[in-house]
């Protein structure tokens, strides 16, 4: 992964506006993701197979219980102005309604539920300062698949958060079952889920 220095333009102004703008307007690699990430650009390559598997299977078993005026988006960029934050989530659970408005993100408060799961290179992007953004926004659950964990693969479900912390309703390592609450009310088999 690799990192632009978010420096204001003396003729640009600088803030929140600006760097959003950069972001928007630049020439991007093809099919890196390119994030904010507590005020600094990230570009990172597209994501391994591995990565790809996991985040299908939940996005099939998402879709089997949400309701029919949400959906689950794999691309698509939350905003968190308070954070200096512009996450891309591995999947995002919101109401179709919050993307209506034009643009190339959503404010991260619309989320019902965010999923990141970790690249070896920026494992700590997920742990640390997307989980402080989300709960920071409210975002209510936040699930990590932590592929590389230290202590082995694991799953995360943060939730009830408040400002900017969130806490561990449960953990599992890769293997053994995880459930999200209402309004999913869903167990994940993390057996599916391929190790690296």
């Amino acid at each position: 992964m690799s990192a632009l220095a978010a420096e204001p333009h003396a003729d640009a102004g600088n803030g929140w506006e600006d760097l959003v703008r950069r972001w928007e307007s630049m020439d991007w690699p093809e099919g890196c993701k390119v994030e904010i990430i507590e005020g600094i650009i990230t570009v990172a390559p597209s994501p391994a197979n591995q990565h790809n598997s996991i985040a299908g299977k939940i996005q099939r078993r998402l879709y089997q219980v949400i309701p029919e005026a949400w959906g689950v988006y794999q691309t698509q960029a939350v905003a968190i102005p308070a954070r200096s934050g512009m996450y891309i989530p591995d999947l995002l659970i919101a109401p179709e309604a919050a993307l209506g408005e034009p643009g190339h993100s959503v404010p991260a408060a619309e989320a019902e539920l965010v999923v990141e799961i970790t690249s070896q290179s920026n494992a700590n992007h997920d742990r640390i300062a997307k989980a402080a953004g989300y709960a920071t926004a409210g975002v209510p659950l936040y699930l990590l698949v932590d592929r590389w964990a230290p202590g082995g693969p694991t799953v995360t479900l943060y939730g009830e958060p408040k400002d900017p912390v969130y806490r561990v309703l449960s953990a599992a390592p890769f293997g053994e079952e995880i459930h999200l609450p209402a309004p999913f009310d869903i167990t994940l088999d993390t057996a599916e889920f391929p190790v690296s």
